[in-house]
């Protein structure tokens, strides 16, 4: 095994990584809202459970303001249902056949909380890379040991290693600091 394949192996992996991290951040309420925080949230009509993207229309009316418009009227109580239990901290508000999302200002310590979770998942993810990071550098160094992988491509492949993880790392750094200039406005 050559140590370049064990490096693509995980290249898959980080990159799952970070678009499950990236839903994460959508899912941290900030003063602007955007349809993408709730049209994946699962919601169960007639026995059939399917993102509200597939149940209705979504729409930012403003900054601080989504709606939606259901396909049938009947779904309109599954929708509200599915969006309280998932407990973004919007209220949602029925106007005829529409339901209106609202955020509400953002006090100094809501911002800070905010941050604080920010950073927790920032941890938490970074904690996965290291997994994965670390879990790789094992296989090669077993290449090595096998003598599947000779002792200078161990280190080439530890250094490769390094700049895939810090690439994702990086990127991962990017997501945080656009969230965090977005939580604090």
């Amino acid at each position: 095994m050559d140590y370049s394949q064990i490096i693509e192996k995980i290249k898959p992996e980080l990159q799952n990584l970070r678009e499950s991290f990236k839903e994460e951040l959508m899912k941290i309420q900030t003063s602007r809202l955007s349809g993408s925080l709730i049209e994946d949230i699962k919601v169960e009509i007639a026995g059939s459970q399917m993102p509200l993207k597939s149940w209705g229309a979504i729409s930012s009316v403003s900054a601080r303001e989504i709606s939606i418009q259901p396909w049938d009227k009947s779904y309109v109580e599954p929708i509200i249902k599915a969006i309280e239990r998932v407990n973004f901290g919007l209220a949602p508000i029925l106007d005829k056949d529409t339901i209106r999302l609202s955020a509400p200002p953002l006090t100094e310590e809501t911002k800070r909380n905010l941050i604080r979770v920010l950073n927790q998942k920032k941890e938490d993810i970074f904690q996965g890379i290291r997994h994965l990071r670390d879990r790789a550098w094992k296989e090669i160094q077993d290449g090595f040991r096998k003598g599947e992988i000779r002792e200078d491509d161990k280190y080439k492949g530890k250094d490769k290693l390094e700049e895939v993880v810090g690439e994702c790392k990086d990127k991962i750094e990017e997501m945080v600091e656009r969230k965090r200039k977005e939580i604090t406005g």
